[in-house]
């Protein structure tokens, strides 16, 4: 018998079925009573589209309704289950890559122009000698200032391929004329580590301001220069920081912990769990750390303070962190589009999970500062609500608490008075900088050759550039009453000259003089000296 005579029957039995199954998901006569019986849950959704798409009366953009239906679907789920759009996938990439493609440099829209800010050091914008007040007025001839140009795809013209160049022309007030540039478009670091220095001989500063894919090499090599320079011991900033990868987390968290301590442990719907260890690579597994938390630090913040708070190693100072403890994974959608859904549950080494509730909705989860404001949580420690069903033990037999955020060992309160709140706000939300900006546009002469180390020691803010401030920012006009805080603004505005002439660097470096937790921590520190 041939091989084709005797697999025969197999072969039309094969065949059959399949006609049998693309026969059922077939339906010539469209009628409405079978479409939604004969079909899964997913063509449902698909069948409805192309009604839209099809038959309905007015155009509609079916794109639109399909952003509005995923997002729907995922606010059901959780809070931190996102969509994230084609137009924004790119950026969000970015950032959390940790890099992007472009000139090199910091800038505003001011007054409908480019404004250079500063040429980020070792760019390429620095190496052709493009500098802080330049102001970039064509890239290959395209129109970049002006009422009609559209800010949010300013930066468009300025990115690009890598290697690729542009040809600038960039007007420097200073000199009153019109310079051109070619520049060659390079990858450009969004840092995720804002400053690293020494705040005294022996104790270091470290700020993280996310976990993206650059943050373990950025921090070694902080780590690195601090070690080299003396540090004893360690201050450790992530306040204010939202989160990012988890391994980042754990990459960062191992320089800390002995070999074979547990990091972290994640669970999911199966219940199976994911334990992750320190390995042999800390370089700083016996110094003092000090771990800076509030109450917007959250995610791998979360996760890099409960793994060294849960191994008894060094102290956690500030105020409870936010409280999330689910992990997303990112899944393309296909046509550039992605979805950032959860797919665990994370523990911290003793076990407990740290995600607040969000039984009540996505409205009620992000309303929790708010009710930490009104119970007194963020002034005074014994406002901070703690189960005991929800109690953990560290190996050295410190009790721990699970059920929403990192509860911290040495608490610091927050100043909530109108005045700081303020002060705060101008200080680091950008508006001041504007205020910089337009300052050193007058006066940039003035620091021409002054070194960081100068102008750090020897510059002041005088009462005529305070009142100056103050009167831009119309503090005056708002009766708000900023006497009582007065050196703090001169320090908030020296910083952000700083910035905008040195970098982060030097910004975090001044405004931290008299920050809160760290006068706490420098208080420890002499205490411990005596």
């Amino acid at each position: 018998m041939s091989p084709l005579k005797k697999y025969l029957p197999l072969l039309l039995g094969v065949a059959l079925a399949a006609g049998v199954f693309m026969g059922s998901k077939l339906n010539f006569e469209d009628s409405n009573e079978k479409i939604f019986a004969t079909n899964s849950k997913k063509d449902k959704l698909n069948r409805l589209i192309d009604y839209i798409d099809y038959e309905y009366v007015d155009k509609v953009n079916t794109d639109s309704i399909v952003d509005v239906t995923v997002n729907g679907i995922l606010e059901n789920l959780d809070p931190h289950s996102v969509y994230i759009p084609v137009d924004q996938y790119e950026e969000t990439a970015d950032d959390m890559r940790g890099n992007f493609v472009g000139i090199g440099i910091s800038f505003y829209v001011y007054n409908d122009t480019i404004a250079v800010i500063r040429a980020i050091e070792g760019g390429s914008a620095a190496r052709v000698g493009i500098r802080g007040g330049d102001r970039i007025l064509y890239a290959n001839d395209k129109k970049l200032f002006g009422e009609n140009i559209d800010r949010d795809s300013i930066s468009e013209y300025l990115k690009g391929e890598i290697n690729s160049k542009v040809n600038l022309k960039v007007y420097r007030k200073s000199e009153d004329r019109i310079l051109e540039k070619r520049v060659k478009r390079k990858r450009v670091p969004i840092v995720s580590v804002d400053a690293a220095y020494k705040i005294n001989e022996e104790l270091g500063y470290i700020k993280v301001n996310r976990f993206s894919e650059s943050t373990p090499e950025e921090f070694d090599n902080a780590m690195e220069a601090l070690l080299d320079d003396g540090m004893k011991r360690l201050v450790l900033d992530l306040r204010d920081n939202p989160g990012g990868y988890i391994y980042a987390a754990e990459r960062l968290v191992d320089e800390f912990l002995e070999d074979d301590k547990l990091v972290l442990i994640t669970r999911n719907k199966k219940g199976e769990e994911s334990y992750s260890y320190a390995t042999r690579r800390g370089d700083f597994e016996e110094g003092m750390v000090y771990v800076l938390i509030n109450e917007n630090s959250a995610s791998a913040s979360e996760i890099v303070a409960g793994a060294l708070q849960d191994n008894d190693r060094g102290l956690i100072v500030g105020r409870r962190s936010f409280g999330k403890g689910l992990v997303q994974r990112e899944m393309a959608l296909g046509d550039g589009s992605a979805v950032r859904l959860t797919i665990a549950r994370y523990y911290t080494p003793t076990g407990r999970s740290i995600q607040k509730p969000y039984d009540n909705g996505i409205e009620d989860y992000y309303r929790d500062y708010e009710r930490r404001y009104r119970n007194g949580e963020l002034i005074s420690a014994d406002s901070i609500t703690v189960a005991d069903s929800l109690k953990f033990v560290t190996p050295k037999g410190k009790v721990v608490y699970g059920g929403g955020g990192i509860i911290p060992d040495l608490f610091v309160p927050k100043d909530t008075s109108i005045e700081n709140k303020t002060l705060e706000y101008v200080s680091r939300n950008g508006y001041m900088s504007y205020f910089i900006f337009e300052y050193l546009e007058a006066n940039r002469n003035d620091f021409d050759g002054m070194t960081l180390r100068d102008f750090q020691e020897n510059y002041t803010v005088g009462t005529g550039l305070l009142e100056d401030f103050i009167s831009y920012a119309r503090l005056d006009r708002a009766q708000i009453d900023m006497s009582d805080y007065t050196e703090e603004l001169k320090n908030s505005i020296k910083a952000n000259i700083a910035e905008q002439l040195f970098g982060s660097n030097a910004y975090e470096a001044i405004l931290n003089q008299g920050d809160p937790m760290i006068q706490v921590i420098l208080q420890r520190e002499r205490r411990r000296a005596q």
